[in-house]
């Protein structure tokens, strides 16, 4: 199993969450990817989307529907300050994940997170499980409250 699996089931456990974590014969890199592998509507694919903030250089999680974008302006505004790009290599340093399989939690250092309300209209929703091929289902409100999110509008 590799080290970003191992985060992500460790995390869920230390949680006290029992989910199951699966692999996909197909890639689930996108909300596209994942929806179609899991069976189910894209919005219920919970994408992490990173940001770097400009002026404390920090990485800042966004954890949004699958068919939602986030809005820079609303996002910069929740961060409290101009949010740019990270790069992959920024984001596998500090996360420890790879893009594509960016999990919620499990990130090697804490992150300050929102998370989309558009998830909470669902009984379940699908994560990133630290690998572009493995996922694990979870109800919105756990996934809240595992993450420490902030649950707040920052899409388009």
């Amino acid at each position: 199993m590799s080290r970003s699996l191992d985060r992500v089931s460790d995390a869920l456990r230390a949680a006290g969450l029992d989910l199951r974590i699966v692999e996909m014969s197909e890639s689930t890199r996108t909300a596209a990817d994942a929806a179609a592998a899991a069976g189910c509507e894209i919005d219920q694919i919970a994408k992490s989307i990173l940001f770097r903030g400009e002026t404390s250089g920090e990485l800042r999680l966004f954890i949004t529907a699958g068919g939602n974008r986030v809005d820079p302006a609303r996002a910069a505004a929740l961060a409290g300050e101009p949010l740019g790009k990270a790069d992959a290599a920024m984001v596998r340093e500090v996360t420890g994940f790879a893009i594509g399989g960016v999990a919620p939690l499990g990130s090697l250092v804490p992150l300050r997170t929102w998370i989309d309300p558009r998830l909470m209209d669902f009984a379940h929703v699908w994560a990133a499980a630290g690998t572009p091929n493995h996922i694990f289902r979870i109800a919105p409100d756990a996934l809240l409250r595992v993450t420490g999110a902030t649950a707040a509008a920052f899409t388009a």
